[in-house]
């Protein structure tokens, strides 16, 4: 199921939206303001973001900017802005669409759609910074590229991309993975693998960005 992010300050609108996204196949999370959509942003996986200009707390423009610099999702605006200094300050901020109310819903979700097919998002389509995991092809990438993982370093990302942004004690780590015989990976085998990972996802693997060592506890993915 893929998850939108619904950033909205009219409760009429986000109710409506988020009913018709529903009986689509949709999982709309909603937040009414700038501090609202990155604190979530920050907790939860989305697969797009729909954007309004006026917030009741800060600015459309500066949320889809502060996403576009940390994240690899598409962004919608969906204002009632359309004059064409906010149509063209929404695409200069990164803006991947930009749709005036009122719309029309099937309009809406063909232009949801296409921002899918150019970002290559699929329903299982995990992202973190520069770095993309197709979970239906087992396809991981940084900036575009492919990286090649072996099959217990892909089951390591995957694990640590599921659940971005909590904290994972190595013991809870070591519970979920096993290597290709079926046994336990121990701990020191375990740093070894993450130390692989962090160098071909980091872009300086001495200094990592993404996947942090929570000291004495275990690791955090960040970004």
């Amino acid at each position: 199921m893929r998850r939108v992010l619904l950033v909205e300050d009219d409760k009429r609108i986000t109710s409506s939206l988020t009913e018709f996204l529903a009986t689509e196949g949709y999982a709309v999370m909603a937040a009414s303001g700038q501090r609202e959509a990155m604190a979530l942003m920050k907790t939860q996986v989305f697969d797009l973001v729909l954007l309004d200009i006026c917030l009741d707390q800060g600015d459309g423009y500066l949320v889809c900017r502060a996403i576009k610099e940390q994240y690899t999702i598409p962004v919608i605006f969906l204002t009632a802005s359309d004059d064409e200094n906010s149509i063209v300050n929404g695409f200069d901020t990164g803006a991947d669409d930009y749709i005036t109310k009122p719309f029309k819903p099937r309009e809406l979700l063909s232009r949801m759609e296409n921002a899918f097919r150019r970002y290559g998002s699929g329903k299982n389509i995990l992202s973190v910074g520069n770095i993309t995991m197709d979970v239906d092809k087992g396809i991981v990438k940084k900036e575009g590229a492919e990286i090649v993982l072996s099959a217990l370093e892909y089951r390591i990302l995957y694990y640590m991309l599921s659940i971005r942004r909590i904290l994972l004690s190595r013991e809870k780590l070591l519970e979920q993975i096993w290597d290709i015989a079926g046994d336990y990976v121990n701990d020191n085998t375990l740093t070894v693998y993450i130390k692989r990972i962090r160098e071909k996802i980091e872009d300086d693997p001495a200094e990592p960005r993404i996947i942090k060592t929570v000291r004495g506890i275990g690791y955090r993915v960040d970004l």
